[in-house]
């Protein structure tokens, strides 16, 4: 049975004679051409045949009567949006009970439809998700609502990850229709996608729904440079030929190589373009031609592939990246070379498999969109991120704090080391402590000395790429006679050094007991300093030295720069009114 055929007939089977009697007359549309729902069952069973229609036809009854006489700032009835949002789940593949619960997900919030009633009416799987996506009431919970909000998505998420699915889709739509909103609610709704929502739309891999996402944000936060590079892609000279050229030459060079698979052109979306013109100084958009490379085979083919690539046009050096061999911390898995195409121009080329190619378009939707594939779809290891923020989220003492740790996280480059015999993810400028707390926190509150490439190093070591490390705890026994002395337990001075989020808050929690805070002022600090720099690239910013931000927070009465910090942590002074006096106090010194 389809997968999705189960959840549906569940739901359908569960659904009490009363609810039933009462959508009666809420119904009488099903055979209409007109029906609101029709193009979301279309687009749901054009991926999943068997999937129960009627289930989604109750719940849009349920919510399209809830919903009736609200409507939205554009003017729409309200019931568009939850509609709309039913439909990116369905382009996206996912299964009908989250179309279900998108269908209902904002009725608990704003009208009289009760948590109780939805779990009485459509069972306790779509009730979870539907309460995961349901906001704290900002009347009540006054500034850290939003925060509040966020840590309990993120812990209904640590359950079942299609409530994370359904809030980027609720946002998305959100973002869509932004336009109703005054230009400060727009800037400020904008800026809040991009510094969370969207970076945990990569971390779950979903480049389907990212790729939407960050053109919309870009829209609303940089609408010239979106004018700009939306008149660049519309008006491009033989790009479409030389494109087609390219991809004709290279699917000849894969059939010389006797290797089978698919060449197709590999638009690039406005952001990146945008990311890519800003990072390298150029004027003009920078847009490289990308063409994309499926191979039918394993993923021994991807190698063959690359070498009937470099065989048919001269590689860019140092432009070759192997993301199958060191997968990216969101399993995505793909080669990257950038080769000198045809009339000197160059070319960008990703190959991969199949089962690649679609865990890199719909991430942990893979699952849900191609259920009888197993081997397609990503596996548990896509959550281990979510599964860390988890374990530190318990830890943190307050939601603002949580969310200020979210945000850092996020924001953070990433490295990739390896113990014993693993990889590991980590915060760029990681430790040897905070691979330890990575692999066991009793390990990291144990940690005597470690080896970075087998080398003797200082615990408070960078960490670099690649590195292999190894730890040793009280547990191995000194590894230096002069270590037997060295007193036990983690020490407060890590928390200067430490990156992780993790090993902040286990070594918080380790001197708990003496008083110590939840979050040290050097954490708040360094999370003050990494949001202003965060702020600052939005602007397509930044500080070549701590000299303007120490003279504003002299301007701003505060005794010291780092106190400073600690309030735009504690979020007592916004980081965007920060920036924006910085930007001033620099480009305006008199």
């Amino acid at each position: 049975m389809d997968v999705d055929a189960g959840h549906g007939a569940a739901l359908g089977r569960a659904l009490p004679m009363p609810l039933a009697k009462r959508l009666r007359s809420l119904l009488s549309f099903q055979g209409n051409d007109d029906d609101p729902v029709t193009t979301l069952t279309r687009t749901h069973r054009a991926i999943h045949p068997s999937a129960d229609a009627g289930v989604l036809r109750r719940s849009y009854a349920v919510a399209e009567n809830m919903h009736r006489g609200q409507f939205r700032k554009s003017g729409d009835p309200y019931i568009s949006h939850p509609l709309a949002v039913a439909q990116i789940c369905a382009e996206l593949g996912m299964d009908t009970t989250t179309l279900v619960a998108a269908l209902l997900h904002d009725t608990v919030e704003d009208t009289s439809y009760t948590l109780e009633t939805l779990n009485g009416d459509f069972g306790p799987e779509v009730t979870h998700l539907v309460d995961g996506v349901t906001k704290f009431d900002k009347a009540f919970y006054g500034k850290v609502a939003e925060a509040e909000t966020i840590r309990k998505m993120i812990v209904a998420a640590g359950k079942d990850v299609r409530v994370l699915v359904i809030k980027l889709a609720d946002r998305l739509h959100n973002m869509r229709t932004l336009g109703a909103r005054s230009p400060a609610s727009r800037a400020r709704i904008a800026t809040a996608t991009l510094d969370v929502l969207v970076p945990l739309c990569d971390r779950l891999g979903i480049q389907a729904l990212k790729r939407d996402l960050d053109d919309v944000v870009l829209y609303h936060l940089e609408p010239d440079s979106f004018a700009r590079i939306e008149e660049h892609v519309k008006n491009r000279p033989g790009w479409n030929e030389y494109l087609n050229e390219v991809v004709g030459k290279a699917r000849g060079a894969l059939r010389r190589t006797k290797v089978y698979g698919d060449v197709q052109p590999r638009p690039r979306h406005y952001y990146s373009i945008w990311k890519d013109t800003v990072a390298g100084g150029h004027q003009v958009p920078f847009d490289l031609p990308r063409i994309v490379v499926v191979v039918d085979g394993p993923e021994t083919d991807c190698y063959a592939a690359l070498g009937a690539i470099h065989g048919q046009w001269r590689p860019v050096a140092g432009r070759f990246k192997d993301f199958i061999a060191s997968p990216k911390n969101n399993l995505y898995r793909s080669l990257h070379t950038t080769v000198t195409g045809p009339e000197g121009r160059l070319v960008e080329v990703l190959i991969r498999t199949v089962s690649m190619h679609r865990c890199a378009e719909f991430g942990v939707a893979t699952g849900y969109r191609y259920p009888k594939s197993e081997a397609e779809s990503p596996g548990q290891d896509q959550l281990t991120w979510l599964k860390r923020v988890l374990d530190w989220q318990e830890d943190a003492t307050d939601a603002g704090q949580f969310l200020a740790s979210l945000r850092c996280d996020l924001a953070e480059a990433q490295i990739t080391v390896f113990a014993k015999g693993q990889t590991f993810e980590l915060p760029a400028a990681s430790t040897p402590v905070d691979l330890a707390y990575e692999l066991n926190p009793g390990k990291g509150d144990q940690t005597l000395a470690a080896t970075i490439n087998g080398r003797l190093a200082p615990l408070g070591s960078e960490l670099r790429d690649g590195d292999v490390v190894e730890i040793f705890t009280e547990s191995d026994g000194p590894i230096d006679p002069e270590e037997s002395t060295a007193p036990r337990g983690p020490r407060k001075e890590w928390l200067g050094f430490v990156k992780s989020t993790q090993a902040q808050m286990q070594i918080n929690r380790y001197f708990a007991e003496d008083n110590a805070p939840g979050i040290s002022i050097q954490d708040k600090v360094r999370l003050g300093r990494a949001t202003i720099g965060l702020t600052l690239r939005k602007h397509d910013r930044g500080l070549a030295s701590e000299v303007p931000l120490r003279r504003l927070a002299e301007e701003l009465g505060y005794p010291d720069l780092e106190t400073m910090l600690v309030a735009v942590t504690e979020r007592n002074l916004e980081p965007d009114q920060v920036v924006e006096q910085l930007i001033a106090l620099v480009d305006h010194p008199d």
